[in-house]
């Protein structure tokens, strides 16, 4: 009732927007697709006194990753409210992309944070299909059109090629991370090798600006008084029938063993 009463001081308010999970353009990921509404709406309701940031999230697509928090900035700069970031078990690749979004990260002593390289896994089925019989026939207009086909023996010029690609999102990552940890990242360390490091190291070399969880940092920031407002994405209810069960099925054992890799 205070917001209608003229005169009278509301309790400050903070937007939590939950990121939980893998970052990818497939349903129930994070993707800017899905995620683009709720942002929107946790900078428009009302005038927020920060907007939070509930991250838990082994990493996935960088390009999501970027479109995310590139809309994050983008808020955050056209509205004038400062974002944090609170990072749960893991903030890694994509999931640390996520978190230099916010303009202070804070993590667990048991938070996770890092992994801030570039990965692309594949298999090689050739020797498997010549051991059954089978001809695989591939026709192209394009030499580099079957590159790194799974069928065929691994071509040179085409690990090449992915270790080309590889290097140039890897640049734009650490370009990413450095420009907005300025000031804060150690310099005597190379923070972009793809290892992880716990909440006190991570803080230490300066991945993240403090050790602390959400509800106490914002509490001391705003007062006691301070009211979260969350939001998150919401699963339709038909995607508890027919075959989207498959899809979640699969989408959840690909995003276990994501986290699985940082042992968690």
């Amino acid at each position: 009732m205070k917001r209608w009463i003229p005169f009278m001081k509301s309790d400050p308010t903070v937007a939590v927007i939950r990121l939980q999970g893998m970052i990818a353009t497939s349903r129930g990921a994070l993707s800017d697709q899905s995620l683009g509404p709720v942002i929107e709406k946790a900078f428009a309701r009302g005038k927020p006194a920060a907007v939070a940031l509930e991250i838990n999230s082994p990493g996935g697509s960088p390009v999501q990753s970027a479109l995310i928090g590139a809309r994050i900035r983008r808020l955050a700069e056209e509205k004038n409210i400062p974002v944090i970031a609170f990072v749960e078990d893991v903030a890694a690749s994509g999931g640390y992309w996520l978190a230099v979004a916010a303009d202070e990260i804070y993590g667990d002593l048991n938070s996770v944070v890092g992994s801030i390289g570039v990965i692309s896994a594949g298999f090689g089925a050739h020797e498997l299909l010549a051991r059954q019989g089978v001809e695989r026939r591939v026709y192209t207009a394009g030499k580099s059109k079957s590159m790194l086909d799974p069928f065929r023996p691994e071509n040179p010029d085409d690990v090449e090629r992915l270790k080309t690609l590889l290097n140039d999102i890897h640049t734009n990552f650490i370009d990413h991370v450095k420009a907005r940890r300025s000031g804060k990242l150690d310099a005597e360390t190379d923070l972009f090798t793809g290892q992880v490091w716990l909440g006190q190291k991570a803080q230490a070399l300066g991945l993240i600006d403090g050790i602390g969880h959400m509800k106490p940092v914002l509490k001391e920031r705003f007062g006691e008084k301070v009211q979260l407002r969350r939001y998150g994405m919401r699963k339709p209810f038909l995607s508890r029938f027919g075959s989207q069960v498959m899809d979640d099925a699969l989408g959840s054992i690909e995003e276990r063993a994501a986290f699985a890799q940082f042992g968690l």
